[in-house]
């Protein structure tokens, strides 16, 4: 598995470890909120966006009543009216890592600021608009771990007949990637054959990636950790490829 992928799946893992210190309630009911707002209502039949965003919420062990407040946010109801503004933030790691952040505020201000601090202190550079940007696709991802080859093999050909763009299954871990209007088809594909995702998600995939050393993917990594833990970034993405060796330490630590 190269470097860049395990990382996503790390970070994957790490996620459910963070529900425990309710960072990731925070996040998933803004997402929530969002996925109302802009994917269309509040059925998750006929707004797979929230679909998606409600299977989250349930392997975090979310309170359904958080829940719920969360979905009546995005529909208008409830009494509280704070407003959420999407941003994306871009910049550099050490090393010249390509790093694109998805944000969502109720005060812009607080949060460029935030994030212009976290980049600094971790030898990182915030750019200008636009400037990594290109070099990354919106797609949709779908990951399994996948312990029997032949059994990899046959959902690699399920997968691609249901739509998906490419498939990757390197070390027992299926990575698929698809376009956003297709991952709700390749998934229910991936269901039907009883093998229900290990995480489907709509990301921001890198075009290229780019190799860095020890320290510098040591460096990297804990700065992606410190932009992550801020409490209006949703998403980190990046096209580092991380040693295998630095990964598999800091899987220990995390």
């Amino acid at each position: 598995m190269s470097g860049h992928s395990k990382w996503s799946t790390i970070k994957h893992q790490k996620g459910a470890a963070d529900a425990k210190r309710g960072v990731l309630f925070t996040k998933i009911s803004r997402e929530l909120t969002i996925a109302v707002k802009n994917g269309g209502g509040a059925d998750p039949d006929m707004n797979f966006h929230l679909r998606l965003v409600l299977d989250k919420a349930k392997n975090a062990n979310m309170p359904q009543d958080s829940i719920s407040r969360a979905v009546k946010r995005g529909t208008g109801e409830g009494a509280e009216g704070e407003i959420l503004e999407e941003i994306t933030y871009e910049g550099y790691g050490p090393g010249g890592g390509a790093i694109l952040l998805q944000a969502l505020t109720t005060n812009r201000n607080r949060t460029a600021s935030d994030v212009r601090s976290a980049f600094s202190r971790g030898g990182g550079n915030l750019g200008e608009s636009g400037c990594v940007a290109w070099n990354f696709d919106h797609l949709g991802v779908i990951g399994l771990e996948m312990k029997d080859e032949e059994r990899g093999e046959e959902l690699v050909l399920i997968a691609i007949d249901a739509g998906a763009d490419d498939v990757r299954l390197e070390d027992d871990f299926l990575e698929i990637f698809t376009a956003v209007d297709q991952l709700q088809k390749v998934q229910k594909a991936l269901e039907n054959e009883g093998v229900p995702p290990d995480a489907a998600q709509l990301s921001m995939v890198p075009k290229t990636t780019i190799a860095l050393d020890d320290k510098q993917a040591e460096q990297t990594l804990r700065l992606l950790d410190t932009l992550e833990d801020l409490d209006d970034v949703q998403k980190a993405y990046t096209n580092a490829d991380f040693p295998l060796e630095v990964l598999e330490r800091y899987q220990i630590e995390a």
